[in-house]
């Protein structure tokens, strides 16, 4: 007996998520289940409850994952926001050698990492310093 695909299921995305650090998606959760009913055994069928603790298990599952996602993304912001709100103002940068005091002159973003410009007291220009790399702010 061939089993055919489930196809979309609502509400769930499918391009943009990578679901390999949890190892299932929804959709091959469903396709599991859906397996194990067409060859459950007739005379020891498995319990219904069964089926919905492992369902609410992965919504809850997915839920949490999606919570992180959006936490990340908030994290994202925030710096970036902590970030424009360095223009203008004196920092002191450590750099490999010394600390470079100066002021921020503008913010780019490589990616979600924040580069720095920073114009010192010389009339010097200290380019891509990183938020890890600012010691103090004045």
């Amino acid at each position: 007996m061939a089993i055919s695909s489930i196809g979309s299921t609502p509400g769930v995305g499918t391009a943009d998520r990578n679901m390999e650090s949890t190892g299932l998606d929804l959709q091959s959760l469903l396709k599991i289940i859906l397996t194990q009913l067409t060859y459950q055994d007739p005379l020891k069928p498995v319990d219904n409850f069964e089926f919905v603790s492992q369902l609410a298990q992965f919504t809850s599952m997915e839920q949490s994952r999606q919570m992180t996602d959006k936490l990340d993304s908030l994290l994202s912001l925030q710096s970036s926001n902590q970030t424009v709100g360095l223009l203008g103002r004196n920092v002191d940068v450590t750099t490999d050698t010394s600390t470079v005091s100066g002021v921020v002159k503008s913010v780019s973003f490589q990616g979600t990492q924040p580069q720095l410009t920073i114009e010192t007291a010389d009339g010097q220009f200290l380019t891509n310093a990183t938020l890890s790399q600012i010691a103090a702010v004045r």
